[in-house]
């Protein structure tokens, strides 16, 4: 296990230990003005919003620093074009709807690009793949998949394409839905039994597997989609522009991929 995934799985315990008030501040990435870049920061500074308790996309260690994978891709994206941002830390529900009025200049927390959602944001060129899976605690034996979810309850995060889903198929295999605001939340309620699985992003739910966290995947791969930063819509095309220029300088230069390999095996 690498140290970086040490830090991330001390950083959960703490998580589980102190709730959402560890994400109740905010941290201003700085970057000096790159030169020869087509498109230049409008703003001072711009306000992106993040959800530090989703690993690896985002979440604090046991440093109070921030990390993951939108983190990192973010900061280097930010030092490649030359923009300031400030994180806001808030949960992904919370994030949609402060997009949708225009309070923030941007979003990075492992946002899911739809149909829908792009009649209200505007994103960048997808950056990671992903899909939802079903998961339990894993001593449970008696769930196997879907059809083994009725009259039991799914737990899931409010605000994202897992709970869109779960949605979706409850009444087709007579499962209840549960929401939280916090994904740490979402899985503490299976652990405890309250819940009898979740549905969630199968990075998030991978990484914590690996991390030691006692849940397993008892289906494949649904609702297969990609990862994007979002603005609002028609705001900071050249937020947009800077974001999708420094992705692909990131890609080039092999950085992109060491960031991957940092939190997925």
């Amino acid at each position: 296990m690498s140290f970086l995934k040490k830090v991330g799985i001390m950083a959960l315990a703490l998580t589980m230990a102190i709730g959402a008030a560890a994400c109740s501040d905010k941290v201003t990435i700085s970057a000096d003005i790159a030169e020869d870049k087509e498109a230049t920061p409008e703003r001072k500074i711009y306000m992106i919003a993040t959800n530090t308790s989703s690993p690896p996309f985002e979440y604090k260690n046991f440093l109070d620093e921030y990390v993951g994978i939108d983190i990192d891709i973010l900061q280097r994206i930010a030092e490649n074009q030359g923009f300031t941002y400030e994180l806001v830390p808030m949960s992904i529900s919370e994030a949609l709807q402060e997009l949708a009025t225009d309070e923030v200049d941007g979003a990075m927390a492992g946002i899911f690009i739809t149909e829908e959602r792009k009649e209200l944001f505007d994103y960048s060129e997808p950056y990671l793949a992903g899909g939802i899976v079903l998961a339990v605690d894993a001593s449970r034996m008696d769930i196997k998949g879907y059809e083994n979810l009725a009259g039991k309850t799914v737990a899931v995060t409010r605000g994202t394409v897992a709970e869109e889903f779960a949605e979706s198929i409850k009444d087709k295999y007579g499962f209840r839905v549960v929401s939280f605001d916090q994904y740490t939340d979402t899985y503490k309620d299976v652990l405890k039994g309250n819940s009898q699985a979740l549905l969630e992003d199968n990075i998030v739910v991978g990484f914590l597997i690996a991390e030691g966290l006692a849940l397993k995947v008892v289906s494949g791969v649904e609702e297969r989609n990609f990862y994007g930063f979002a603005v609002p819509k028609g705001k900071n095309p050249e937020l947009l522009e800077m974001f999708n220029r420094g992705l692909e300088e990131l890609k080039e230069s092999g950085e992109y991929q060491k960031i991957l390999k940092t939190y997925i095996q």
